[in-house]
């Protein structure tokens, strides 16, 4: 008999805080900047240097601590995680320990149409180490210190997710809000959002968890989501076999859709944590607290469900719309506009969306404006164009950057409603095609589409497709 199991994982998500500069000097923040020009002594950790703590950078990462429901620790520490890699030229990190600034929170995902909770053991504080680049022979390494001292914050989750698909789930969820409340621009592919989970099985009603393996630095949601897959394919094969998976770090290779494995997984105690003794211990005041709660916005959560309820919108267009911070304020001045809700969440879903995304821009780049977008609208529920127009139309004005009715006048595009316009081409459509009508007479309904298509053919495809539908049933007397 088969053993099933349970999939057990727990996501590490370092988040880089949207601040100017890094959290214990003055250097620059800047991504792309030449190697190593964004550094000082302080940084490269220069004997005799002391680090003086970034406020925004506190702010942020309670911001953050809050917009994930954690309580916060008040009167909390740094504290001095020691190891040796080239990337971190002082031999230690400043980090946060068993005191970090939030604790016990939690963030719902939308699994199935049901919502889940997962929960967060913390959110901690602390600075980012450098970049390591190796050459593809092996012959050697270069650093690149730009990064060293970045602030960052990292986000350990419970081991309360039961799929790599809830994985993904979270972890998107988790970027939304971080983007909601201006703590982090979350660029994958600029390391500014990047990702470790802990993956184990056990056998579907035990309790006590498996051992886990660690996967490093995953870059993409995709990634996550295949990385764990195989995770799971490969523990259960070792589990279904007899023997043990080993506690180990691994990486996800892009090329083979695999995990390989990296180094044996150090514990907590081996990076030999003690208090940071050249900073004073962080005391975040009421007033100060307050503050920062008060400046929260609405975030994703709260603004999918009341676009389903003041917006009447399905919970899948909901989703869509609010699960980027751009998409919503676009679609929300689209609304303001005049334009229907749920047409106008069609338009951006589909069109909008497509075209920035086609052209590798972000929503905020899109050459219509949500004003023009609801002028377009406007000109569909007038009749002056079809959908079928109105999709040309949007592409011209993607082009030109003119407006609707500029684009309606300029190209010709009036769709034809006026009867007396019409009577001679549909009574010439009809006398034409007899089959179809005797058709339509005798009970198929699709011969009614044949002749409704003549039609548009040949006004090409200028009539208004309800009124002639109207006429040609009034002429063949049914």
């Amino acid at each position: 008999m088969t053993t099933q199991f349970e999939t057990v994982i727990g996501l590490e998500v370092h988040v880089e805080l949207k601040t100017k500069t890094k959290i214990f000097c003055g250097c620059s923040t800047q991504f792309g900047a030449p190697p190593n020009t964004n550094v000082c002594p302080v940084c490269l950790g220069h004997p005799g240097t002391l680090p003086v703590l970034n406020r925004e950078a506190v702010e942020l990462a309670l911001k953050a601590a809050l917009a994930l429901n954690c309580r916060i620790n008040q009167d909390c520490k740094f504290d001095r995680k020691n190891y040796f890699y080239p990337d971190l030229p002082k031999g230690y990190q400043i980090s946060q320990y068993d005191q970090p600034i939030g604790e016990d929170g939690w963030v719902e995902i939308d699994v199935n149409g049901e919502r889940k909770r997962i929960g967060i053991i913390r959110v901690h504080l602390e600075e980012d180490a450098g970049k390591s680049m190796h050459a593809p022979d092996g012959s050697h390494s270069l650093v690149d210190y730009n990064r060293t001292g970045v602030p960052l914050i990292e986000i350990v989750s419970k081991p309360d997710i039961r799929s790599p698909e809830e994985a993904r789930l979270y972890l998107e969820a988790i970027r939304s809000i971080m983007q909601y409340c201006d703590v982090s621009d979350c660029r994958m592919e600029e390391g500014s959002l990047r990702c470790d989970a802990n993956i184990s099985l056990r056998p579907v009603g035990e309790t006590k968890f498996g051992e886990k393996t660690e996967l490093k630095n995953i870059n993409s949601f995709r990634f996550v989501q295949k990385a764990l897959e195989y995770e799971v394919q490969r523990q259960t094969e070792v589990l279904s076999s007899g023997g043990s998976v080993e506690q180990e770090t691994r990486r996800f290779d892009e090329a083979t859709q695999t995990t390989v494995s990296m180094r044996t997984k150090e514990e907590a105690h081996d990076y030999r944590y003690f208090p940071e003794p050249d900073l004073v211990r962080l005391q975040v005041d009421d007033a100060w607290l307050a503050r920062v709660r008060d400046s929260l916005p609405e975030l994703p959560l709260q603004k999918r469900d009341r676009y389903e309820r003041e917006f009447n919108l399905p919970a899948y267009d909901a989703g869509v719309l609010t699960s980027d911070i751009g998409v919503a304020t676009y679609f929300e001045a689209v609304v303001a506009a005049g334009a229907d809700p749920k047409a106008a969440s069609n338009w951006v879903m589909t069109d909008v969306l497509g075209y920035v995304n086609a052209q590798g821009l972000s929503i905020q780049e899109a050459p219509v404006s949500p004003a023009q977008l609801a002028g377009l609208i406007a000109e569909v529920n007038k009749g002056t164009i079809s959908i079928k127009q109105a999709r040309d139309v949007f592409k011209i004005m993607c082009e030109t950057g003119k407006d609707a009715p500029t684009v309606i006048r300029e190209h010709g595009f009036e769709q034809i409603s006026d009867e007396g316009a019409l009577a001679a081409i549909i009574d010439e459509v009809i006398a034409n095609n007899p089959k179809s009508v005797q058709d339509y007479l005798n009970g198929k309904e699709k011969a009614l589409g044949a002749l409704v298509g003549q039609t548009m053919k040949a006004t090409k495809g200028k009539a208004n497709p309800a009124v002639v539908n109207k006429m040609i049933l009034e002429r063949i007397g049914k």
